[in-house]
């Protein structure tokens, strides 16, 4: 990913109001961020637990969504869960629900969409062994790269969902 300053995140956000994104709290240290390993940023809001945000780039341009973390679940932590972005193995509350309102008319009537990901959204560094969960080293037969594509078009598939503005 391409570094992005503070301006080109506020004025990314496609499914909230200019006013919400002025106010989130954007991520400090933007360019001391391992920009070449993300292939998004994603960050919680440590002033709201509850919020989340992720950018990406798209078509060349950073396309930013405001996300909310789903409702905490228990779960066992001797089971483990997959985060449906980098397709990383956790145990415990690793993985978590977040979700997103659609753009347009959809997220006008309370539309969203749902992925389970990486509690703290470090998919990336997940990816390329730059971070590791609780369980340790994660034992996959693709490449770095072969899974970092996979990263990127399960993103995408996401992101669609979310830019996905028809009511049916």
């Amino acid at each position: 990913m391409n570094p992005v300053t503070e301006n080109e995140i506020r004025s990314s956000f496609v499914n909230c109001s200019r006013g919400e994104a002025r106010r989130l709290a954007v991520p400090r240290g933007l360019p001391e961020l391992p920009w070449p390993d993300l292939d998004f940023l994603g960050w919680r809001d440590p002033g709201a637990p509850e919020r989340a945000y992720l950018v990406a780039e798209r078509g060349g341009a950073p396309v930013g969504v405001a996300l909310r973390l789903g409702q905490e679940v228990r779960r066992s932590f001797t089971k483990s869960t997959l985060c449906s972005v980098c397709v990383t193995p956790h145990a415990g509350t690793g993985v978590a629900l977040f979700t997103a309102p659609r753009v347009g008319a959809a997220g006008r009537q309370g539309n969203t969409v749902g992925a389970y990901m990486c509690a703290d959204l470090a998919c990336s560094l997940y990816v390329r062994g730059r971070k590791e969960t609780e369980l340790g080293v994660r034992f996959e037969s693709l490449s770095v790269a072969e899974r970092v594509a996979r990263t990127t078009v399960n993103l995408d598939a996401f992101l669609d969902k979310i830019l996905d503005d028809t009511l049916a």
